[in-house]
Order: C-alpha cells, then structure tokens, then sequence
C-alpha cells in the first residue's frame, strides 16, 4: 500500500486546523530546509497537552502566544510533552514550562542528553571530536567547518527545568479524555517517544516515521563504535508490528498520511539497499567522506557534512558488526573500509 495524505487542506505556517476531535495541527516554522514542524494540540474539558514546540526563538514564541491567546485561550496548557531532543522539537519546551508553570514530560534519555549537549554551548571543540572526523577523512577546512560549529545546539534551546515527568515505553497516559500509548525508537534519537492511540487509530510519530524523507541516523564521536542503524532498523520492525497498517500517522514533518505498513518497508528496504552499495563501493578501501555517492543522491555541502557523515559511519559500523565489512586506521589516523568479499 503506498501512502495516503489523510487531508486536502494543510494549515498556513504558524496556523491551526483540526485533524481529529481534540487534536489539532500547528505548524511552526524553522529557518531550515525542511521550513516547518508539526506540533500537536490535545484538548480536553480541562486543560491542553502539547507535543513537541519548536527552537526557541523569537518567531517561535510569537506564534505559541498568538495560539494560547486564541485557539487555546479559554483552558491552560496542562502538559508539554516532547518527543526527542533535538531542537525544533525541545527547543520552546524550557520557555513553555516557566512562561506557562507547567510540567515537562520526556523519556529519561532525551532529557539528561538534552541537558548535557545544552552545556556544550560555548565550549571548545573536544579533541575526541576533530579525531573522530580526522578519521572519517574531512580535510582542514571541514574540521575548521566542525569546531565553528560545536556547541551551537544551546542557541536553539530554551534551558529544560530542574525536574522532569518521565515517559517510558508501554505507558499509557490519558490525555485529552483517550489513552495514549507510548512507543520508544532509537536510532534517530536515543529515546524517542512516539505516542499511539489504538482506540482511534492514531499515531503521533515525531521523526520515527515521516512520509517522504528517511530521519537521519548517524553517529557521533562521544560514541564512535556506536551501531544507530541496527536500533533504527529494530525500531522500524517494532513499528510494523504494533501499528494497524490504516492507523493515522501524525508526523513531524511533511502531512498526516495512511500507509505506515507501505512507508515502513520503504524505509527498511532503503537502509539496506545503501548498505548494499557500500559493500560494492567498498571493493577497494574507501574513507567514511568517499561514501557519500553510495548513500545520498543530493550534493553534500558543509551545511550537511556533519550529518552526513554521521549517516555514513552509521551505515559502515553497521556493517562492521555484521561482520561484512574491516576496518583499519593508517598512520595518519584515517579510517579505511573494506568489504570483505
């Protein structure tokens, strides 16, 4: 079954519209590429629970005062839940929690992670990290590129409050009037807490399942033998499943959409398929940075480079631990794989 966007209309940037009865669709924008995030409203008799927020910015917290002040003006906001930690997900949550006085909800790892990488702001480049990318093969500039860039994570997230409530896989939290299931994936994230009401047939996915692109899935040098893309695959097949395959997916990016069973096998069947490149490309020993042509169909600039390479050491250490591909570091402390047939 291919997908099927469930929706004709799509909310203008920085509107609302309703998607099902007490769920509403909010699109924040980002100054990226990808140029917006889908935040889920819940309402209930009582009170609102929000799913994921945006960076924290200036835009963003006009946009979350103009919907309090409207949409949501005649009930208080009860909870802020947040899916992972990356920042347009977790970036307003700090901001919401004190503007607000209200609780953060997020999985443990999310949390204490979020927390450590907000502390990085303004630190120098670790040396762990410029040998980590040295070994992936970048050049002086890209490595220049990469200690520009550390500790940038913090700009775009309001500080977390002190104390948290804790999401855990096979929760059922009644939000809004419905029980909502939570299901954690990895892989993209350490914890991702994806929420599934199976009454309904509704899944709020955050990045653990989108319709037309596939979430990044890398690693990084405080974990560089790390094997993200095992957990992602794990994670996918986790999804097939529990998920019916006419469940509604409310993702983070791109429209709510059926077909999570279709879009599911297209996402497994794509890692594998770039690993089966890799396996051909590496014949002769490449760098982790001569991969990129086995993986990625767009150009990759320095805009991406981080995740980029992140993505394709993923890929590689996955293959390392099948056992298909070896691994040696040269003398100048460059990493080259080789397939090993």
């Amino acid at each position: 079954m291919t997908i099927e966007y469930a929706l004709d209309a799509t909310p203008e940037i920085g509107a609302t519209m309703p998607v099902a009865h007490g769920i509403h669709w909010l699109r924040m924008p980002l100054p990226f590429s990808l140029g917006h995030i889908n935040l889920w409203l819940l309402e209930a008799e009582d009170g609102w629970a929000v799913v994921d927020t945006g960076i924290h910015s200036e835009n963003s917290k006009e946009v979350w005062r103009e919907t309090i002040g409207s949409l949501m003006a005649d009930k208080p906001i009860r909870h802020v839940v947040v899916t992972h930690l990356h920042p347009d997900h977790v970036g307003c949550a700090g901001w919401l929690t004190d503007e607000y006085d209200i609780d953060l909800w997020m999985t443990r790892e999310e949390y204490l992670l979020c927390r450590v990488l907000v502390a990085d702001t303004g630190r120098v480049a670790p040396d762990e990290g410029v040998h980590f990318y040295h070994a992936a093969g970048f050049p002086g500039e890209a490595l220049h590129h990469y200690k520009k860039m550390f500790g940038m994570f913090g700009k775009y997230v309001a500080p977390l409050p002190e104390a948290y409530r804790r999401l855990k896989a096979g929760d059922r939290l009644d939000f809004a009037g419905h029980t909502w299931e939570v299901l954690v994936g990895r892989g993209h994230s350490v914890e991702h807490a994806c929420f599934f009401d199976a009454e309904r047939k509704l899944f709020i996915s955050g990045d653990q399942l989108l319709p037309t692109i596939s979430s990044n899935v890398s690693v990084y040098p405080t974990e560089p033998n790390a094997d993200p893309l095992k957990d992602w695959l794990e994670s996918l097949r986790m999804l097939l499943n529990r998920l019916p395959e006419d469940v509604l997916v409310l993702p983070a990016h791109g429209k709510p959409f059926r077909g999570a069973h279709g879009r599911l096998d297209a996402l497994i069947k794509e890692h594998l398929d770039g690993c089966d490149a890799l396996l051909e490309l590496c014949k002769e020993p490449k760098r982790a940075l001569d991969t990129f042509p086995a993986l990625f169909k767009s150009r990759i600039s320095d805009s991406n480079l981080i995740m980029a390479t992140g993505e394709a050491v993923a890929h590689l250490n996955y293959l390392v631990f099948q056992g298909e591909i070896v691994v040696e570091e040269d003398a100048d402390g460059v990493n080259w794989y080789r397939s090993r047939t």
